[in-house]
């Protein structure tokens, strides 16, 4: 019986140590835009939309310098994004979400990994994709 105790004690252990692993720094990714190529506000906007549009974004708000956007997944899961951009660079920040259990600058993984798919299709967008060696 004893062995059986402690298989279950363990077992809850390690679920809940992979309840707490879901929780990441909230990640706001950045991209740096070649300094020897020129891209106009319309290119940038329009890889950044057709970026959104492709990862399932909502567009919102568009400014001349920043597009705001967001998401929801499952009707239970909703973020919501501000991309500033330049011709130097831009940059995907988090502005708010719901479901996603946003804490002192802590969310579920799974949002990273949206602005990481994000921060990827802008990239393709602007074909800025590194080329393999």
């Amino acid at each position: 019986m004893h062995r059986l105790t402690r298989l279950l004690a363990l077992g809850l252990l390690l679920l809940g140590l992979a309840a707490c692993s879901t929780s990441k720094p909230v990640l706001n990714p950045s991209i740096g835009l070649p300094p020897d190529r020129e891209f106009s506000q319309v290119e940038l906007q329009q890889a950044i939309i057709a970026a959104l549009e492709a990862n399932k974004w909502r567009v919102g708000r568009i400014e001349p310098t920043q597009i705001r956007a967001a998401i929801s997944v499952r009707q239970r899961h909703h973020a919501q994004i501000a991309i500033d951009y330049s011709p130097f660079d831009l940059e995907i920040r988090y502005v708010g979400s719901q479901g996603l259990d946003y804490k002192d600058g802590r969310i579920h993984r799974n949002y990273n990994r949206w602005v990481n798919n994000l921060r990827a299709e802008i990239e393709r967008q602007l074909h800025l994709a590194q080329n393999p060696l």
